[in-house]
């Protein structure tokens, strides 16, 4: 019985924790451990698989993975960072956008029905990684006073607000710039699960009262739900990867 006495099992923050399938020395593993882990292996195993033994003529799983490689290269690192910049990163680029991707998609998938993105942890280390690289490469290419005119959006030409913009763009890009990398992935999948788990359960509940006719209304809107989610999940990818070629790119542009 839920806590409003209509006996309606709202889902809420419960929905998102999951007991420990296994505990070694301390160390708890959960279902969101594994469906990492099982999206770590999928993304090594399948380009393995497609590139491993690479054909001049490909197969179906080297088309399949050319495919997806060409459209990261092509459609999000090329057009953001160049071709001539941007061909070291596209291995790093397609990793990220498959990982995620297939973490979002999780959300859909019979019996896993979770997309591990919704724990904030996942999309938190993506975004601090790729916060390394990027100050990595800022550092690299202009060196420490280059750094701080990168990251303070340093321009004479502002005048008397100079010391203003200064401040406002040291703190957004040092500190907002990763938290908002993260939250954007996260709050997506969070309230599209929220949604998807409200959805189905309120079919169930209204399929076993008087109001059965509402039960296929709230059915048809978990349906619809599933396919907007198929969308929003490779939507997400697509910008968390578009964003980390953004800040690659402004790593690596001349500043005067």
């Amino acid at each position: 019985m839920s806590d409003n006495g209509c006996g309606f099992p709202a889902p809420g923050l419960h929905s998102f924790l999951f007991k420990p399938i296994a505990t070694v020395g301390g160390f708890e593993f959960n279902k969101v451990m594994l469906l990492a882990l099982i999206t770590t292996l999928l993304v090594i195993t399948f380009f393995t698989l497609a590139f491993g033994k690479a054909k001049v003529v490909p197969g179906k799983l080297q088309m399949i993975g050319e495919a997806g490689y060409d459209f990261v290269r092509r459609g999000i690192v090329y057009e953001t960072i160049g071709k001539k910049d941007g061909e070291k990163f596209v291995p790093f680029m397609v990793s990220l956008f498959f990982f995620i991707w297939i973490m979002n998609i999780w959300s859909v998938i019979p019996l896993a029905q979770f997309p591990v993105s919704s724990v904030i942890a996942y999309p938190m280390v993506l975004a601090a990684i790729v916060y390394v690289v990027w100050v990595s490469l800022t550092f690299k290419k202009h060196g420490f006073v280059g750094f701080f005119k990168n990251v303070t959006g340093y321009d004479k030409s502002l005048g008397p607000v100079l010391p203003l913009v200064m401040v406002i763009e040291f703190f957004s890009n040092l500190l907002v710039r990763p938290f908002t990398h993260a939250v954007r992935l996260f709050a997506n999948m969070f309230a599209g699960h929220l949604m998807l788990v409200m959805f189905t359960v309120a079919s169930w509940y209204l399929l076993n009262s008087w109001m059965v006719p509402a039960a296929g209304v709230s059915f048809v809107m978990a349906v619809a739900m599933v396919g907007f989610e198929l969308f929003v999940q490779a939507v997400q990818a697509y910008v968390f990867v578009l964003l980390a070629c953004t800040y690659v790119q402004g790593a690596l542009a001349e500043h005067h």
